[in-house]
């Protein structure tokens, strides 16, 4: 009888493996010597609306992508990890599953793995670890903002807790997850991770936190989603971009608190204020208006409004990777995060509603929330921006970045019976004008459908 996570598991005949896998258990016995036990597959993501909004708290509207990480395992006696990788521009890396060490200086892929492994070790308070030979195979383009470092941790944790004869659910699994990516430094919200254990084929989510649910969101028929990759690159871990604006919001949301009466001490996200006041977001976005002024906080005048010292605010309120910043933009990033939520939550409606306009409708909203994210929340970059205008200009009725941003990918929003015609004129327009560009071109530029979530495959 398989464990309740595993209603997802994958029975496959050895004679038949699917190509994909056939060809990884073929590697995998070249460089281990033996076969792997078992396979484990992440989904990439692609988040429709709701930018820099999830580690605020407030909801988002992803769908997982058949891009994935996928890994072979073979559980050994010696308590060491083994990583290997098919690309090999990814070095193979041995660690003591005993003395996980994660380097937060280099974002190596093998850190991302380690995050993995260490929330389900530390969940469990596995004194005696199963050690492992790993074998990894991506097809997610690194650093594209369609969440590879989060598919790996993600296929780390699951390894791990099929290794060690553990379960857990769907839901439980995802927040270990996005607390484990945290030990590489990124403070991210948990979209990432969630989407790939909780996507469903055919369907959208949307997914919320306090406590993590995630409801089925039908996208209107007559339209495909494009991701199209600006063939920038963005390394959440690597750069302070992430963590500033998550300290940002943070701090907003202890000016807006202590300006409305609030414990500011105690409130950490955006949405705990409008939970708190019981009031609309558009109400929440008059209070921005009236409490924080356009112009930069410097760490001094924060310190002011809060009456706390700056050895209190570096110790207290801010992550180790943002204590040298020295000003910080609150009401840019609360104007955004506000108008955000609402947006995501129109977007629901409409697929809900279905009405003759959706398409049309929709479109507006991923267009409005590629400007706020440009302008106020200044996570773009002029290769997004340029490729967003382009596939405006070849017939998308709404495009805007996805993920991260400041690099990675843009999604559109395109008719159906206009796609083939998009492709060619958004391929000849962004990647045929530029030689580096034109040799990304085969993994950059691809409509895409819900996929399915994590899972684990045996062979029968």
């Amino acid at each position: 009888k398989l464990p309740p996570f595993y209603a997802n598991i994958v029975l496959l005949n050895v004679s038949n493996l699917p190509f994909r896998l056939q060809k990884l258990k073929e590697i995998f016995i070249s460089k281990f010597g033996s076969a792997p036990k078992f396979y484990v597959r992440a989904p990439g993501r692609v988040n429709l609306i709701g930018e820099h909004i999830d580690y605020c708290g407030y909801a988002v509207l992803p769908m997982a992508i058949e891009q994935d990480i996928l890994i072979a395992v073979e559980p050994v006696k010696t308590q060491v990890v083994h990583l290997a990788n098919t690309n090999s521009l990814y070095l193979d890396f041995s660690t003591s599953v005993n003395n996980i060490q994660i380097n937060k200086t280099k974002p190596q892929w093998h850190n991302y793995f380690l995050c993995g492994l260490q929330g389900i070790q530390e969940h469990f308070g596995l004194n005696n670890p199963t050690g492992m030979n790993c074998l990894l195979d991506g097809t997610i383009p690194p650093s594209s903002g369609l969440s590879s470092s989060s598919a790996l941790v993600c296929c780390a944790g699951l390894v791990t807790l099929r290794a060690n004869g553990k379960t857990l659910s769907k839901v439980e699994l995802a927040e270990i997850c996005t607390k484990s990516e945290r030990y590489i430094g990124t403070e991210g919200g948990g979209m990432d991770q969630s989407i790939s254990f909780l996507a469903e084929e055919g369907t959208a989510k949307l997914i919320e936190f306090s406590p993590l649910r995630a409801t089925d969101v039908r996208l209107p028929s007559g339209a495909a989603f494009v991701i199209a990759n600006s063939c920038v690159e963005m390394n959440k871990a690597a750069t302070s971009h992430y963590n500033i604006r998550v300290m940002e919001c943070r701090l907003a949301t202890k000016l807006l608190s202590k300006s409305k009466g609030l414990d500011w001490k105690k409130m950490l996200k955006l949405h705990d204020v409008q939970t708190k006041l019981g009031v609309s977001l558009a109400e929440m976005l008059t209070i921005v208006e009236e409490v924080l002024h356009p112009e930069p906080y410097s760490t001094e005048e924060i310190c002011k409004c809060l009456g706390i010292s700056l050895e209190e605010l570096r110790s207290q309120i801010l992550s180790p990777n943002t204590q040298d910043v020295s000003s910080f933009k609150l009401y840019q990033r609360a104007k955004h995060v506000y108008s955000e939520a609402a947006r995501v939550l129109e977007f629901k409606k409409i697929c809900s509603e279905a009405p003759a306009n959706a398409i049309q409708l929709l479109g507006e909203l991923m267009n409005q929330s590629h400007i706020s994210c440009r302008e106020m929340y200044e996570c773009s970059c002029p290769e997004l921006d340029r490729l967003v205008d382009i596939c405006l200009q070849f017939g998308a009725i709404g495009s805007r970045l996805t993920g991260a941003g400041w690099g990675g990918c843009t999604v559109s929003m395109v008719p159906t019976d206009k796609l083939n015609i998009f492709l060619k004129n958004v391929k000849k327009a962004y990647y045929e004008t530029d030689v580096q560009r034109l040799a990304l071109e085969n993994n950059s530029l691809f409509a895409t459908k819900p996929g399915r979530g994590a899972l684990v495959f045996v062979e029968a």
